[in-house]
Formats: structure tokens, sequence, C-alpha cells
């Protein structure tokens, strides 16, 4: 056991999701990082960690690594249900398998990381999910159609989540970030929504470090248990949509 809580986090391999295991193990925090990729996981030699190769769509596996964590550390008091992937495209000329994929991993492995840590949270009153949205679960943009629907499912879910827990003293914070400097545009096969994202970046200088979603998740995570930050959303100074 350590003196801070467990913290655990899918998609913990890359972007906010590695981000967000850094800042919360320098904070003194023991961290079960999962994801596909293990070996980025154990390359980043984080103190108190647990890696396990997870992937979300499996719930059986990913409730395991959170027991064999929670056997070491004690519960997991946050729960980041990070992983998502956005293969962005025209709607009309898309693989159906794309949106297959979305859907499995942006919406049942957000409840599968949801369903791991719920009912210890309520029955011990305490404990914070934090649920990755997107700005585009706010609004819609050409090319993101099923994407956006994966993220406007996790507002939805979210708000019933938060004030269903919120008799159990459970908080429930959603993260709807805008362009940040990750590995998302990876899986986007589509070459012309690929150059229209990539030119709209330019013009707005870039995207945003990850490390900034991350100190904004330790601050709202920080707070007393009875405050609590509802949603997070960050982007760029010059992203107008």
């Amino acid at each position: 056991m350590t003196a801070k809580p467990l913290v655990a986090v899918t998609g913990a391999s890359s972007g906010i999701g590695e981000a967000t295991a850094r800042a919360f193990s320098a904070a003194g925090h023991p961290v079960l990082l999962m994801a596909r990729r293990i070996d980025r996981l154990e390359a980043m030699r984080l103190p108190n960690s647990i890696c396990r190769q997870v992937d979300v769509r499996d719930r059986a596996v990913l409730t395991a690594a959170v027991r064999e964590a929670e056997s070491k550390f004690g519960p997991v008091d946050m729960m980041f249900a990070n992983a998502g992937v956005a293969r962005l495209g025209d709607i009309g000329k898309q693989d159906p398998a794309d949106w297959d994929e979305m859907i499995a991993i942006n919406v049942n492995g957000v409840m599968n990381s949801v369903h791991a840590v719920m009912s210890g949270m309520m029955a011990r009153r305490h404990g914070t999910l934090v649920m990755m949205s997107s700005i585009a679960g706010r609004k819609v943009y050409p090319d993101h159609t099923v994407y956006c629907g994966t993220k406007y499912f996790v507002h939805g879910v979210s708000d019933s989540l938060r004030e269903y827990l919120s008799e159990y003293d459970v908080r429930v914070i959603v993260i709807s970030p805008g362009i940040i400097e990750t590995e998302v545009l990876d899986g986007v096969k589509d070459p012309v929504t690929l150059a229209n994202y990539k030119a709209n970046k330019a013009v707005i200088g870039g995207g945003i470090g990850a490390d900034h979603v991350a100190d904004l998740i330790l601050d709202a995570y920080n707070l007393p248990q009875n405050a609590l930050v509802q949603e997070i959303c960050i982007t760029p100074t010059r992203q107008k949509y």
C-alpha cells in the first residue's frame, strides 16, 4: 500500500493518457497503466506502477488488471477512461468496419472501464471517474460523423452517471479537448480528411501539449471530494470551432 490512492489509466501508452499517468505518478500516486502497446508502458518506468496489456473491448481482461493492481495498492480512486480511436472519414465512403471499431472502443471500452471500478467506489462512497470525450462531443464536424456520435455518447452517459453517482459522493469529470498534440491522426485513413485536418491545425498554429490536459485533470482530482469540475474543455487559443 502507498500513502496516496491508486489511479488507473486506459490508453496510457501515448498522448493524454501517458501525460496523465506521468502527472499522477509524479504527484506520488501508484498507477495502473493499461494499453495494447505494453512495450511503451514498460518503457515509461514509473515507480509504483503496474503495466498490463489491455484491450478495453475485453471487459474481463480489463477488470482482471484492475483487481490485480488493487490487491497491491488498494482500491482505484480514479479511473481515467481515456482509450479511444478516431477513424475520421467521409461517411458516404467510409468502411463500416471503422464505425464498428470506434463504437467498440470509444463506447463499449468506456463503459467497461466504468464497470471495473464503479461498484467499489459506490461502496466506499469515494472515487472519481474521468471520461475522455472531445470538443467533437459538443459540436459536429465534417468527416467526424461516427466519431462525434461516440463522443456525444460519452457526454450523455457521463451526465447520467454524474447524477446517479452524486448520491454516493462519486465524481464524474468529462474531458473535452480540442486539437492536442497526440497520435490521433495515426488512425485517419481518408487522405482528404487527413489533409483538411492538418491544414486546419496549421492555420491555428498547431495543437497544445497533452501535459496541459494532464495538469488540469490532476488539479480537478485534487479538489475536495465534495467539489466537482464537471467538464474540462480546453483548446488552442486560436481554435475557433
